[in-house]
C-alpha cells in the first residue's frame, strides 16, 4: 500500500525516522512546495496533493500541522485510510487561543524570524522533548526551517476553517500534548503521557497503530 507521509509545520521526513511499518506498507514522503502568497491551507493541500499516484489506492499519514494537510486532500480524493498525530480534523477542534490570534490577525505584527527564535526557546516545555537526541533532532529541524514558510504555515492553520470529517479517517493523539491540546476532539488512539513529540517519542506503539489501521483497510 502506497502511504504517503506529511511531516509537521517546519519539520521533514526525520520526525518518522523511528516508525517500524509492515512491508507491505510503502513510506513515501511528501516536500513541501513554496505556498503562494495569502494561500489559504486547503488550496496548498490541493496542490501539494498533486505528487500522488491515484492510479492505485493510497493512504495518508500526517502528523501535526500535516495532518491538517491530509484532512484537505482526504477530503478531496479517495485514500484507502487517513492517519493523523498530535493533529485536528476539525478547525473547531483547535485551542481557543488560536482560533481567538486568528480571528485578530496578531500574526502579521510579528516578525517571521522571532517565530523561529520562539520555538528555539520553548520547545523543551511545548514539543515536550526529553532526551538529549530528541533535543538535538528538533533544534535541527528548527535551523532548517524556512522562517517565511513558518509563518505562512502558522496563519493558515489560525485561519483554516474545516468542519467535514473525512470518511476512513483515524486520530491518535498524546495526553500531554501541549501544543494541539482539545477538551472536545475525541481521539481514536490515545497515548498515555504522550507529547507533541511523540510520534518520535513512543514510535513503537504509534507504529503498531499505523499497521493494524493500514492493513485492515487496505484494498486488496
Amino acid at each position: 500500500m502506497n502511504t504517503y507521509f506529511i511531516s509537521g509545520l517546519g519539520a521533514d521526513k526525520r520526525i518518522f525516522s523511528k516508525l517500524k511499518l509492515n512491508e507491505n506498507i510503502y513510506m513515501i514522503h511528501i516536500d513541501w512546495i513554496t505556498p503562494n502568497i495569502n494561500e489559504s491551507l486547503a488550496s496548498y493541500a490541493q496542490r501539494l496533493s498533486s505528487v500522488i499516484d491515484l492510479s492505485q489506492p493510497f493512504a495518508l499519514v500526517g502528523v501535526s500541522f500535516g495532518g491538517m494537510i491530509a484532512v484537505e486532500i482526504a477530503k478531496l480524493l479517495n485514500p484507502t485510510t487517513t492517519i493523523i498525530i498530535s493533529s485536528t480534523m476539525l478547525s473547531a477542534h483547535l485551542p481557543a487561543l488560536y482560533r481567538f490570534a486568528g480571528k485578530l490577525g496578531l500574526l502579521k505584527f510579528i516578525p517571521a524570524r522571532l517565530l523561529k527564535s520562539s520555538n528555539k526557546l520553548t520547545q523543551n516545555y511545548y514539543f515536550g522533548t526529553r532526551s538529549s537526541s530528541e533535543k538535538t533532532l528538533l533544534s535541527r529541524i528548527i535551523k532548517d526551517t524556512d522562517p517565511r514558510f513558518l509563518k505562512w504555515a502558522i496563519g493558515s492553520i489560525l485561519s483554516w476553517s474545516n468542519k467535514i470529517k473525512p470518511k476512513n479517517i483515524y486520530h491518535i493523539h498524546g495526553t500531554n500534548d501541549k501544543i494541539l491540546y482539545s477538551e472536545i476532539a475525541q481521539p481514536d488512539f490515545i497515548i498515555e503521557n504522550g507529547t507533541h513529540f511523540m510520534v518520535y517519542q513512543n514510535a513503537e506503539e504509534v507504529s503498531g497503530i499505523i499497521n493494524r489501521v493500514i492493513l485492515n483497510n487496505e484494498i486488496d
